[in-house]
């Protein structure tokens, strides 16, 4: 169970609230012996966290007994930094504008207050969960400047002792709405050596892992003394509470996945997968660049631009009929396109133009199935075939009802895959980082190609797990639990 631990100032800091056994005074927290076995969350409520301060102590030293703590140096660091400021807040002068009583004509500056990434004002809601994500916080005060747009001109940490009544009341509130998400229900079970959280989307039409996937991996961390805990989107206030990250969920560098992988990556957690391979992967022209300028084998693959007419005819030129056109960060086959002809190329690329302003242009390689090879650390775990789903040219057909179907499989023992295909996948990943990848691959005679790298593999149980079965999710988890005692010795 995690001990949370409210850190003041001074006790007149607290007077407005009820007493508690979680409070202590600064001093009292940094004079405690240090005890480094039970797992604790410390809230730094501190006046100031200027730099050599007493708040500033509490965080370092917090840090350094591998406690939790909110904030963290690297925030509190980072809050100083005024080139921090231009955030890049999608729609910031627009939602300002709108916000504020006809566009805020006459308003030059104001500012707002954030309680645990909360504000009183729900049209900037979405504004000030980002601000915590990039600066997690109690207690923040955001201010704004016009001058022709609105800007960030400042973010502020805040004390509780220059709160009046009603903004005590509201971090209170959200105080005890964050509590109850930090506290871990007491269970009748052996302790735990890690807590990992894994992210997961109950709702996910096709998630990286099924339900039985799911439970083979909490299952195998027990056996290795680590809590899997699976955790969603609302839980982003909880992940500093963990020792490491899994994420169970399609990534995208532009959704919540990569914020968490961001966050986790800050806070000194073992994530996979990380931000850069996120970033790495996602994208299917920068795949394509790294592969080509490092020499490994890809289709032929060219560039269309939107604001380019020409760049059509000039790929039709090079790759010929049929084509495949691709959007970069398409994934399970959505996004692809094979057109046969001019026209067909026309009307697919219009349509997908929509979504990027430039599209992969590849010659279509048929093959009865695609490899994929799962590597964990630069070692390979799985290899699978994939055969195209019936009557179609991909291994998933998405029907128009928004329903898929997939072509069959089969795992072989990577001892048994054929040896190019697994050291091109290697060399693949090489590129990316050392976390959990799936590369995908076609193989034409004994040639293979690199198709794409996926920083978020498909393991779903009775497909990938059919050659190893337990033992896979072991290796998985082996590898965590490899490397959060790694960290762990680190910070000893």
């Amino acid at each position: 169970m995690t001990r949370l631990v409210i850190v003041v100032e001074k006790a007149s800091d607290w007077s407005s609230y009820y007493p508690s056994v979680d409070v202590m005074s600064a001093m009292d927290y940094l004079r405690q012996p240090v005890n480094g076995d039970e797992r604790t969350h410390v809230l730094n409520l501190c006046r100031s966290y200027k730099y050599l301060g007493t708040g500033y102590y509490v965080s370092l030293l917090a840090e350094a007994r591998g406690h939790r703590v909110m904030p963290s140096v690297r925030t509190v660091n980072d809050l100083r930094r005024r080139s921090l400021y231009g955030l890049d807040i999608e729609d910031l002068n627009a939602q300002l504008t709108h916000f504020l009583p006809a566009g805020g004509r006459d308003t030059t500056d104001f500012g707002i207050l954030v309680y645990f990434g909360v504000t009183a004002y729900p049209a900037l809601q979405d504004l000030a969960r980002e601000v915590f994500e990039m600066f997690p916080c109690p207690l923040l005060r955001i201010e704004f400047e016009r001058d022709r747009v609105w800007q960030v001109s400042a973010i502020k940490p805040v004390g509780l002792h220059t709160l009046d009544d009603a903004q005590e009341d509201a971090f209170a509130g959200e105080l005890d709405r964050f509590s109850r998400k930090l506290w871990r229900k007491p269970r009748a079970r052996r302790p735990f050596r890690y807590d990992l959280a894994m992210l997961v989307d109950p709702n996910e039409q096709m998630p990286p892992s099924n339900k039985k996937a799911l439970k083979a991996f909490i299952g195998a961390g027990k056996e290795l003394g680590i809590e899997v805990d699976p955790i969603g989107k609302n839980d982003y206030q909880r992940l500093a509470e963990y020792d490491g990250l899994f994420i169970r969920e399609t990534t995208a560098s532009d959704n919540h996945t990569y914020r968490f992988a961001h966050r986790a990556e800050k806070e000194g957690m073992v994530v996979m997968d990380d931000p850069t391979s996120i970033l790495r992967c996602t994208n299917k022209i920068f795949l394509n660049d790294l592969m080509v300028s490092r020499k490994l084998a890809v289709p032929r693959t060219e560039i269309l631009y939107r604001d380019d007419s020409n760049s059509t005819r000039e790929v039709v030129a090079r790759l010929g009929f049929p084509l495949v056109l691709k959007i970069p960060d398409g994934s399970f086959s959505r996004g692809v396109v094979k057109v046969e002809d001019e026209e067909a190329l026309t009307a697919a690329a219009s349509s997908l133009f929509q979504h990027s302003a430039l599209l992969l242009a590849q010659e279509y390689v048929y093959t009865d199935f695609d490899w994929r090879v799962g590597v964990l650390n630069r070692e390979p775990i799985y290899a699978c075939k994939y055969y195209m789903s019936r009557g179609h040219w991909q291994i998933y057909n998405h029907g128009a009802n928004g329903t898929a179907k997939s072509g069959g499989f089969e795992t072989i023992a990577v001892k048994d895959a054929p040896g190019e295909v697994i050291k091109l996948a290697l060399k693949a990943t090489h590129l990316i980082g050392d976390g959990l990848y799936g590369v995908d691959l076609k193989q034409v005679g004994s040639k293979p190609v690199v198709i794409e790298v996926n920083d978020n593999p498909s393991i779903d149980a009775g497909v990938e797990d059919a050659q190893l079965g337990d033992e896979l999710y072991l290796r998985i988890m082996g590898e965590f639990l490899r490397r959060m005692e790694r960290k762990r010795q680190g910070a000893t």
